[in-house]
């Protein structure tokens, strides 16, 4: 266990153009069917379509690669420009870390986005391995998917 006054960092994100509008990516972002698709993690397993994202206190589901299902609260929404959520296990609260996306326009055709994990409020110390294997590169990886995504299709 590190000295009492060792501050580790708990919040990790990563940042990148990606040449296509705003909304085009947020409605791959806001839909978990599709999160798969760009999750760098190699966590995620499959999500039932019809989720969409559309404000704060929606709850999607999500199933991992080693057979758990979250149920991820949102708790922070704005159209085309934020998605905040905090994965849980069915039926419970959830333990404090979260996931989340900025979308910046920076002109009709280009967008500054930001992927961020912060596990700050996280208290399970179970949870601490897994968290801290979730590193500011594998965010990029997944901005780069999700670019690819997008990019390709625009």
């Amino acid at each position: 266990m590190p000295p009492e006054n060792t501050e580790e960092p708990r919040v990790v994100s990563a940042q990148r153009e990606i040449a296509a509008p705003a909304g085009e990516i947020f409605e791959i972002i806001a839909d978990p069917a599709q999160q798969p698709r760009f999750d760098a993690n190699d966590n995620l397993d499959n999500a039932a379509a019809g989720q969409r994202v559309r404000r704060v206190g929606d709850v999607f589901t999500m199933h991992n690669r080693g057979g758990r299902t979250r149920a991820n609260h949102v708790v922070e929404f704005e159209e085309q420009r934020l998605l905040a959520w905090r994965p849980a296990e069915p039926g419970k609260e959830p333990p404090g870390h979260l996931w989340r996306w900025e979308l910046q326009p920076l002109d009709p055709r280009r967008t500054l986005v930001t992927h961020t994990y912060d596990w700050s409020r996280l208290t399970d110390e179970s949870r601490f391995e897994r968290a801290r294997a979730t590193t500011s590169d594998k965010l990029m990886a997944s901005l780069d998917r999700l670019a690819g995504l997008v990019e390709d299709e625009g």
